[in-house]
């Protein structure tokens, strides 16, 4: 009978160590998830940052883009005005 308490006692101290060993494993989980959590949120946050960076670059990019061609024409005019120039310069001699 002793033998059977002493198998009883040492059966009820591993299913203790286990019970504890699961709930280190259940609060080591649960902190992974939230690790795991907090990552994707930075993720998403750095994410949308790069989208809204991405966008204003679009805008600079596309207001340089006016000004080059506004340039560009003015450019042209200026050329054309001074070709003007020449030609009535050689017609009046």
């Amino acid at each position: 009978m002793a033998d059977l308490e002493t198998r009883v006692d040492k059966l009820d101290e591993r299913v203790t160590n286990l019970e504890q060993r699961v709930t280190e494993v259940t609060v080591n989980m649960n902190s992974l998830i939230r690790e795991l959590k907090d990552f994707k949120t930075e993720m998403r946050d750095r994410d949308n940052q790069r989208v809204q960076d991405i966008r204003e670059i679009r805008t600079s990019i596309d207001s340089m883009g006016k000004h080059v061609r506004n340039l560009s024409l003015t450019a042209m005019g200026a050329i054309g005005a001074m070709v003007v120039t020449v030609i009535i310069s050689l017609l009046r001699n």
